[in-house]
């Protein structure tokens, strides 16, 4: 073993232990409540980096946002600079009485390390972390940490951070460490990711309560027509069917219909949705999804028509459409196929950019190696059906970069849902694959 490899072991359990530290702050950045949580978050991060040698650290944000940290250390005369980026904002936990474990204790349990924002995003830090710290806060390259903390809301302010601390982010690279995997043992480079558009619609058939012994029949309830006129949204086979909204090419890689069932919980006897690839449909065709309805609660139900129902619409957009495009497409959809006459409104909500994320040049050629030789075994080239709205950001204000989407998560990690984790092998291939990446881009001078 090399010298720098033993380094690199030697930091994986302090950084696995600062990572339990992140994780027992509950930094919800959608949480009023506790934005007091996503400081002591930020404070934590930039304590981390100033302990790890970086001799410039800040937290910074842009007006209205949440607090994100930067830490830079110069490159050498000649080297290029890496930024590395994680956020350290997390989802809401849901349900708490359904995890198995408290979700902001980090709990190790069967070779995993559960907790809310293990996987997503502290643990993409904590890599980053880790790499720096073999190094002995003397990385062979420049490095800038970037570390945001609203990515979970969207990243709504990041243009105008990045616009006002653009000489402190201009980098040769971005890693953005905050996919995932393709498995266990599997690691992966996302090369396509889907973008986002929802909207609130809500339909009104009458201006009063109605009873529906009297009307019913006659008059159409607003639940019942929201329900007709969301079923227009796709076909019978379950492809979205929005005049204006594209596809993009079929991947070249096959995801087994049974994996997708483990991975879901799906029921058995549950069939699923749309026609084509599996792999196509989850990261390069278009989905839209009903996240919610506002009616009346079934245990405050009466014998009346409900004069008003509305919906929360969301759509993933295809990589190559612009995601504005889509939300136009989508609410022309809805404001025009509401049955019987109904009175229809749409409200736009959030949209995010698609991405396209090219795998070219010598830092991907580093990138393919150090991780290649960490793993094991080649990586894999995957898409995403979430979006991650920074890549379409870094690639909009830094073109001439190389952008790099890795991960630390895998397929059972469940971002954003119940019991979420880290497996701890894997974690561990990452802090080697990253420290091994800052070494080999040492060896390509700008």
């Amino acid at each position: 073993m090399s010298s720098r490899a033993a380094a690199v072991e030697a930091e994986i359990p302090g950084a696995l232990a600062d990572l339990k530290r992140l994780v027992a702050i509950e930094s919800v950045s959608s949480d009023p409540d506790r934005a007091d949580q996503v400081q002591a978050s930020a404070e934590a991060v930039a304590e981390l980096l100033t302990g790890a040698g970086c001799p410039d650290v800040r937290i910074v944000s842009a007006a209205g946002g949440k607090p994100a940290v930067i830490g830079r250390y110069p490159a050498p005369k000649g080297a290029p600079t890496i930024c590395l980026y994680a956020h350290h904002d997390v989802q809401p936990t849901g349900p708490v009485d359904q995890w198995h474990s408290d979700p902001f204790t980090a709990t190790e349990r069967d070779g995993r390390l559960y907790g809310r924002g293990a996987a997503d995003d502290k643990g993409g830090f904590a890599v980053h972390l880790a790499a720096l710290r073999a190094w002995g806060g003397q990385p062979p390259v420049g490095v800038t940490v970037f570390v945001e903390g609203e990515e979970e809301m969207g990243s709504p302010t990041l243009a105008d951070l990045m616009a006002e601390h653009r000489e402190l982010l201009a980098a040769d690279v971005y890693v953005i460490a905050d996919s995932g995997n393709w498995e266990v043992g599997a690691p992966a480079f996302t090369t396509t990711l889907r973008g986002l558009a929802d909207c609130v619609v809500e339909v009104e058939t009458s201006d009063r309560l109605l009873h529906s012994g009297q009307f019913g029949g006659v008059v159409p309830d607003a639940l019942t027509t929201l329900c007709r006129l969301l079923a227009t949204l796709h076909d019978d086979a379950g492809n979205v069917a929005v005049a204006g909204v594209r596809n993009a090419e079929e991947p070249d890689l096959d995801y087994p219909a049974e994996r997708v069932a483990t991975e879901s919980g799906m029921l058995p006897g549950v069939q699923t949705i749309g026609t084509d690839g599996l792999a196509g449909r989850m990261w390069r065709k278009p989905s839209v999804s009903v996240l919610a309805i506002d009616a009346t609660p079934v245990d405050k139900a009466a014998n009346v028509l409900a004069p008003s129902a509305r919906a929360k619409v969301s759509m993933r957009v295809a990589p190559g459409q612009d995601a504005h495009e889509a939300m136009s497409a989508l609410t022309e959809h809805l404001r025009t196929h509401a049955p019987w006459g109904a009175k229809v409104t749409v409200h736009d909500g959030e949209a995010g950019q698609p991405g396209q994320v090219p795998f070219e040049g010598p830092y991907a050629d580093a990138a393919q190696a150090a991780f290649g030789q960490a793993w094991g075994r080649e990586p894999v080239f995957v898409g995403q059906g979430g979006s991650i709205p920074m890549v379409a950001d870094f690639q909009a204000a830094f073109p001439e970069a190389t952008v790099l989407v890795t991960a630390v998560a895998d397929p059972d990690s469940r971002m954003h849902g119940i019991d979420e984790s880290l497996h701890l092998g894997d974690f561990a291939n990452a802090c080697r694959a990253e420290a091994d990446f800052l070494g080999r881009c040492a060896e390509l001078q700008r």
